[in-house]
């Protein structure tokens, strides 16, 4: 792989799908369990809107692993691992959160089939602002990235 230019533009662009999916994530009816539940739409959006913000987060790390280290093509616990020993994400926690992250999104890929309603509730209930912490620590990295080019 070929190292080139933080490209901000695809960095925001990545990162405002993060984002849109957890605000369309927080609009979803998930009060409790039940209500959650209740419609069975509500777990299908809830997957595809959670599968869409983490992808684009990861997208948003290859990116700058991709241009910045010349390190592509990567599988999702890979650029977890990669984004923290290369300072894209700087703190022992997030680091943590990207990996465990990124081993939901291959369950949710691959093991769809174990992926409970009641984990799905439970991630929109308890783990969206992690979505938001990260992105907003790729964005710092993306910047830093790109000054230094």
């Amino acid at each position: 792989m070929t190292q080139g230019s933080i490209d901000l533009k695809i960095v925001t662009d990545r990162l405002d799908i993060v984002h849109a999916s957890v605000a369309e994530l927080r609009a979803l009816p998930a009060s409790d369990l039940q209500t959650f539940v209740a419609d069975r739409r509500n777990i299908w959006a809830g997957d595809a809107l959670l599968r869409r913000a983490i992808e684009a987060l990861f997208d948003t790390a290859r990116h700058l692993l991709s241009k910045a280290h010349g390190r592509g093509g990567l599988e999702y616990r890979e650029v977890a691992r990669l984004a923290a020993e290369h300072g894209l994400v700087r703190d022992a926690a997030h680091a943590a959160q990207l990996l465990k992250i990124a081993g939901f999104r291959n369950r949710l890929a691959h093991h769809y089939e174990e992926v409970s309603p009641g984990e799905i509730f439970e991630v929109i209930q308890h783990h969206l602002s992690e979505l938001d912490q990260l992105a907003e620590v790729l964005r710092q990295a993306a910047e830093r990235l790109a000054r230094r080019a």
